[in-house]
């Protein structure tokens, strides 16, 4: 989403980092497991572990380190981002340039907060998505979930209970004492982008207590918060595994973790306390690293299996979503990381994504120029909107361009070149097209690997059912 810098944490997500989460080592407990025992932990923590690590270093780069080129704002404080996401946001990978963001990370340790939006048109789509620390979706606002009209709605933490208060539509809980709120305000053309910023200025948030009007409770304690980027993610991932632990209790629905934990705490990783590095045999470094090397081999093998494969697209309806969806499937949380973390619900946004063109090969921007061809009436099935957004394929961010195109999305509809049949075909290639009505549907492809992501924005249930095929990609020399 942001500024480059030589430590971003998107790095986080490569299998050399997934297996370094294992290197580091822990002071075992009196009964300490078996080296068989210690390899299947190791594999499933560090499964586990990935995506809430990558979660907590885009935390520390966005509300904590001011010095981060990254930052946005303090805790409960809202950061609207002015300008959609370009080649230069790098924080987070495969960003969306279809909305302007507006970002806001929560405490919940002292009390709720309440969130108010406001009246937005009703052709407008937007979304308010509530993240935990663990990476789940555990709520929505917005044009799909609860329409465009105004309204207030409190975030609390896993400590707070209570009636719903005054005023407030809806209590959404989070499991951990600290969330990830994240805007999407539709922007229809780069014209519309006062529109947009009017929007985002109506967007509100503040403490319970200042909502309703009473005392404020004492405020929660300081926190030592650990510095973060990739070469210290690589050093003691347990270590933040461990200090993240401690805001994301085993209690209400978490409570079926309590097993888990028992677990980790077997080989040192225990909630809030340091992960020591001593005590431990040669034979169980070695299967701590045998674990990792599984762990990372097992993700690659869900990032690239994710979903089925259609017209060489790779489509799932099950990759983001709650406690509920996820259901203990770590694998699957972590591949969903890597895909792209902090995505939506199926209901909210599906999201194909693809890398081989009709025949399996490789979508590459240095071998070949390439086409996407909707059919006539077979435009993606959705009530708000689609697009087609392209990557880099090594680094999954936006291409850099000399017209500053990272998308065609279907606001763009009017402005694009049909064929004679009614049907229409991006052009997804290096090099600007030489004919004038090839060029007006351009998507320019970086000279390398391409990663494409097709985002359908509240899709319809002929794409949610798969009755809707996304058509191949095309090599057209």
């Amino acid at each position: 989403m942001i500024t480059r810098r030589k430590t971003r944490l998107r790095a986080f997500g490569s299998a050399v980092i997934v297996a370094a989460l294992i290197t580091a080592t822990g002071s075992y407990a009196q009964n300490a497991p078996t080296t068989d025992e210690v390899r299947s932990i190791a594999q499933e923590a560090a499964t586990y572990g990935l995506p809430m690590v990558m979660a907590y270093g885009v935390m520390y780069e966005y509300a904590i380190d001011k010095d981060s080129s990254q930052y946005k704002a303090p805790f409960n404080q809202i950061h609207s981002l002015s300008n959609l996401a370009t080649p230069k946001d790098t924080a987070v990978v495969t960003p969306n340039s279809d909305t302007l963001y507006s970002v806001l990370w929560t405490d919940l340790r002292a009390e709720p907060v309440v969130l108010c939006v406001p009246e937005i048109e009703k052709d407008r789509y937007y979304s308010v998505q509530l993240i935990s620390q663990y990476t789940f979706n555990f709520g929505y606002i917005g044009s799909r979930a609860t329409g465009n009209g105004a309204g207030c709605y409190a975030v609390a933490g896993p400590a707070w209970s209570g009636a719903t208060p005054a005023g407030v539509a809806k209590v959404f809980t989070s499991e951990t004492d600290f969330a990830l709120v994240l805007y999407r305000t539709q922007l229809f053309n780069p014209a519309d982008i006062d529109k947009v910023r009017a929007i985002q200025a109506k967007y509100m948030v503040q403490p319970l207590s200042k909502f309703l009007g009473q005392t404020a409770p004492a405020a929660a304690p300081e926190i030592t918060w650990p510095k973060i980027d990739k070469a210290m993610a690589e050093a003691d991932p347990f270590g933040y595994l461990a200090f993240l632990l401690q805001f994301a209790p085993a209690t209400g629905q978490a409570a079926v973790e309590e097993p888990l934990r028992a677990k980790f705490a077997s080989i040192g990783i225990e909630a809030g306390k340091p992960f020591k590095t001593d005590g431990l045999s040669d034979e169980a470094k070695a299967a701590l690293a045998e674990g990792g090397k599984a762990a990372a081999e097992a993700i690659k093998k869900r990032v690239e299996n994710a979903g089925a494969v259609v017209n060489g697209w790779n489509i799932s309806s099950s990759l983001f979503g709650d406690r509920a969806m996820i259901n203990g499937d770590w694998t699957l949380r972590a591949a969903a990381a890597m895909v792209g973390i902090f995505g939506n619900d199926a209901a909210e946004a599906l999201y194909p994504f693809g890398k081989q063109d009709a025949e399996g090969r490789p979508l590459d921007g240095s071998k070949a120029n390439y086409t996407l061809t909707f059919p006539e009436g077979q435009l993606p099935p959705v009530n708000s909107f689609w697009s087609v957004t392209m990557y880099d394929g090594k680094t999954q961010l936006l291409v850099d361009n000399p017209i500053n195109r990272y998308l065609i999305n279907s606001p763009m509809l009017p402005d694009l070149k049909k064929n004679p049949d009614g049907s229409l075909t991006l052009y997804i290639q290096k090099d600007k097209p030489t004919d004038a009505d090839q060029a007006a549907n351009w998507l320019p492809a970086p000279d390398g690997p391409i990663y494409l992501v097709m985002r359908l924005y509240w899709p319809q249930e002929a794409a949610l059912k798969g009755t809707w095929k996304p058509p191949a990609v095309q090599r057209a020399r």
